[in-house]
């Protein structure tokens, strides 16, 4: 089955892409911004991985196994999907494309090789790459959750420094030192999108159709 999708299609929503390293606060400040929006849709991914203390499936992550992961690929039910930290991760094309269809504007929280297939199949899509402000704070951050092993973190501290490397492939970057300041620079982000004249002309039909009646002025 053709797993792409045709980047020629123009969706009414804006689709946003925010990836980051582990540990850089990616899931703090995206957690922020829906709360801050609530026109703004945010994609639950499914995984293979085991979910960690307080996670709801279904909420967090959709959790499937292995097998039933390997049969969604198959199906061609992934927009995008790769491996990370050992396990893998999938985004829903027909959830996604619905709300884009829909009008409504989609948030993926995915790593950059997930960022680069959405890319190919939505160019208009908008990348965003949260940064820590220093790799030292990125493994003091690391540390300091408590949750993983010596092994894990060195595996995630490596696995960074190859993240960290694809950050020009995105069209904008927050740098996390202070949590307000990244919020307020990602709400920034999407709210100037919203307001770029092609959006607001699908957005707001009937005004721009008036204008374009209008008669021009000598």
């Amino acid at each position: 089955m053709n797993t792409t999708t045709n980047p020629t299609v123009n969706f009414a929503g804006t689709l946003f892409v925010v990836s980051a390293p582990s540990g850089a606060g990616k899931t703090t400040l995206v957690h922020r911004l829906i709360e801050s929006d609530p026109l703004l849709r945010l994609s639950v991914s499914y995984t293979t991985r085991a979910p960690r203390p307080g996670e709801q499936n279904g909420v967090h992550y959709h959790f499937v196994s292995p097998a039933q992961f390997r049969t969604m690929v198959e199906n061609g039910a992934f927009l995008e999907w790769a491996e990370v930290h050992g396990n893998y991760y999938g985004t829903a094309r027909a959830w996604v494309e619905a709300e884009l269809t829909a009008g409504h504007d989609v948030l993926l929280e995915i790593d950059w090789q997930g960022a680069r297939q959405i890319k190919a199949r939505f160019p208009a899509c908008v990348t965003i790459f949260i940064l820590p402000p220093s790799f030292a704070e990125l493994e003091a951050r690391l540390r300091k959750r408590a949750s993983d092993s010596d092994a894990v973190i060195a595996k995630r501290l490596a696995n960074a420094h190859e993240e960290l490397r694809h950050v020009h492939e995105f069209e904008y970057a927050i740098i996390n030192d202070c949590l307000d300041v990244a919020t307020q620079e990602l709400i920034a982000v999407v709210t100037a999108e919203r307001c770029r004249t092609a959006k607001q002309a699908a957005r707001h039909r009937k005004l721009f159709s008036e204008i374009a009646a209008l008669s021009p002025t000598h």
